[in-house]
């Protein structure tokens, strides 16, 4: 059994609006396509204006990797790195646990 996936995306921006609408429009893209990411967690800080951290998981690495080398995402990540005020960061993990507590 393959382990989960997650990226978390750190990035500022003053255009957050601008950044749905061309998410919204990239899900609606690959709706019903195979191996792309099954969960979607977005967070803004509360103590820094501008600052979010999105959650993106995946059924395994191995399927993360092959969604980066789309060209849609490609694209999908020039656009939203257009609107950010500074160069996003990555941080990849393997999810060891995941739970609902209530």
């Amino acid at each position: 059994m393959s382990q989960k996936f997650v990226q978390i995306i750190d990035f500022e921006s003053q255009r957050f609006d601008e950044m749905q609408q061309v998410l919204d429009r990239f899900e609606q893209q690959m709706q019903g396509t195979s191996g792309g990411p099954t969960h979607r967690i977005l967070l803004q800080d509360r103590e820094q204006p501008g600052r979010y951290l999105a959650i993106i998981e995946f059924e395994s690495y191995d399927d993360a990797m092959r969604n980066n080398e789309r060209p849609e995402v490609a694209k999908l990540n020039e656009q939203l790195s257009a609107l950010c005020t500074r160069a996003p960061s990555f941080t990849n993990c393997d999810l060891k646990d995941s739970r609902e507590l209530k």
